[in-house]
This record gives structure tokens, C-alpha cells and sequence, in this order.
């Protein structure tokens, strides 16, 4: 069973689910392999005509399809390059960015790749004592799961030529593959080396060996430190009262700070760490 036939919508819930992976590990000191899959310009990438054939795989309505389909006929753009319009040219791949109905195009096409590279009951690891998981995605971000090497090789390959068939590819640059028990470098089938790591960002959060949250934690402040000192010049203002520069702080610097706070371990020494930013 992979997550993503949980129904839930939060970024939150996949770092978490994450984590716990990761610590449950480490405390059964059993194998563990995370693929993290990113795509090489994803939205622009995905084969069209393709599309709509699993838009009726999936039951949509050929009038529905036509009307997609007729929405991106003849679609054209220029592009402005050393300050020169160029000539109009045809876009033939892609979804529309900024379209209501890309994400749903989109994600469409990630169920799938998933759907089909990934077979339910193999090469999965235990979630609880009745349920396996394949994977974690979120949008176009996937997190691959195995117990060995090999068994990760072989998911690896056939996510990859699922994806080439609907026309995306795997961005070589962070496509990496931690292992939390053992530090060995891993080949794919594809032979394209994986780049064994100790820590990774997924969705916006440090996931570290042991599942830790601390240098997570050292990272939203840094970056909430950088968010108030780029509005040095509001706080300093003499026009603002002190409730407009607060409503500002939570929404551009507070937020910044906790963000995937959900997952985090909450010890005292995280909790002072933040109140000591908040109250600085």
C-alpha cells in the first residue's frame, strides 16, 4: 500500500510518515533504502498525447478530453532573450503552469507511473503489522522504498522507464539514495551512480540518518534569521504600528521558521531554541 492512497493533502503528513520510517529503522536495526525522485522539468516535460490516454484510462469522458485537448492545441509562446521578443513557436509537451487543471493533469500521470512501476506486495517495506508501503510522493516529489540494494535497483529501473514513456526524466543533480544502515554506494540498473548520503532535503525539510529533526531545526531558524533581516526596513518603520509589524512577523518570518514544525521531536532544548529566536 503506498501513502498517497492516504487521503491527505499536507506536506506534513509525508515528513512525518518520513521520520518515522526512518526511526523505526534504526530502532528494529533493520535495512532501509530511500530513493528521493525528482524530474527534470516535470511540468513542461509530460507527453500529450499520452495524457489523454490515460485521462480515458481513467474514465474521464471524451468530451472532457476533447475540450483539454482543444485548450492546448495550437499553443504557442515567445521568449524574450537580450531583450528581443523572439519568434512565436508551438509548445507540444507540458501542462499549462498557472492552469487550475494543471496539478491535476500532473498528478494524474505520477499515479500511473506509480500505479504501474510499482507492484503491491513486492519490494516494499512494513509500515504497520497489516500494511506495506512502495513509496511516498507528494506532487512530483518521490521518496522510492526498499529493504536491499537490489530490491531498490529494480524499482529504481522500472519507475525510470515508466517515466521515460510518459516523457519525463530523472534530474541526475538529486535523485540520491541514503541508506540508514549501512554506507555503501549504490548503481542502479540504469547505470547511473545514486549518491549515498547522510542527510536530504524532502519537501522543504531535513530528514537525517536517524530521523532527527535538529539540524532541521538549525535550518528554519537560519532561514527565518535571513526572512527578518530582509525586513529590516519595516521594522524599523515609524508609520507601522507595532500590531502590523507583528501580523507581518508571523506571516513572513514565523512562518518561515515553522515550517514542518509538526514532525519535529518537541524536547526542551527545540522549544527553547525557537522561543530564544522568537523573543531575540
Amino acid at each position: 500500500m503506498a501513502v498517497r492512497q492516504i487521503k491527505n493533502g499536507k506536506a506534513a503528513d509525508q515528513i512525518a510518515t518520513l521520520r518515522i520510517i526512518v526511526e523505526q529503522s534504526v530502532e528494529w536495526k533493520s535495512s532501509l533504502y530511500i530513493n528521493f525522485i525528482d524530474y527534470e522539468k516535470a511540468f513542461d516535460s509530460v507527453n500529450r498525447r499520452t495524457l489523454r490516454k490515460l485521462l480515458r484510462h481513467y474514465g474521464v469522458p471524451e468530451k472532457i478530453v476533447n475540450i483539454i485537448r482543444n485548450s492546448y492545441d495550437g499553443l504557442q509562446c515567445k521568449v524574450v532573450h537580450g531583450g528581443q521578443l523572439t519568434d512565436a513557436f508551438q509548445v507540444r509537451t507540458g501542462v499549462r503552469q498557472g492552469c487550475l487543471l494543471s496539478p491535476f493533469l500532473f498528478l494524474l500521470v505520477v499515479d500511473w507511473i506509480l500505479k504501474t512501476s510499482t507492484s503491491e506486495g513486492k519490494h516494499v517495506i512494513q509500515w504497520t503489522a497489516r500494511n506495506q508501503l512502495d513509496d511516498l510522493d507528494f506532487a512530483d516529489d518521490l521518496a522510492l522504498l526498499s529493504c536491499t540494494q537490489e530490491q531498490m535497483q529494480m524499482k529504481t529501473a522500472s519507475v525510470a522507464a515508466v517515466c521515460t514513456s510518459v516523457g519525463l526524466n530523472k534530474h541526475k543533480g538529486k535523485t540520491k539514495a541514503p541508506n540508514t544502515t549501512r554506507r555503501t554506494a549504490m548503481q542502479s540498473l540504469l547505470v547511473k551512480k545514486l549518491e549515498d548520503v547522510e542527510s536530504f532535503t524532502y519537501l522543504g525539510s531535513i530528514i537525517d540518518e536517524q530521523g532527527g529533526s535538529d539540524a532541521d531545526v538549525k535550518a528554519r531558524i537560519g532561514k527565518a534569521r535571513v526572512a527578518f533581516l530582509q525586513l529590516k526596513n519595516i521594522w524599523s518603520s515609524k508609520q507601522l504600528s507595532t500590531n502590523i509589524k507583528v501580523r507581518i512577523f508571523n506571516t513572513n518570518v514565523k512562518a518561515v521558521l515553522l515550517y514542518g514544525a509538526e514532525t519535529w521531536r518537541t524536547t526542551a532544548i527545540t522549544i527553547k531554541k525557537v522561543q530564544v529566536f522568537i523573543n531575540s
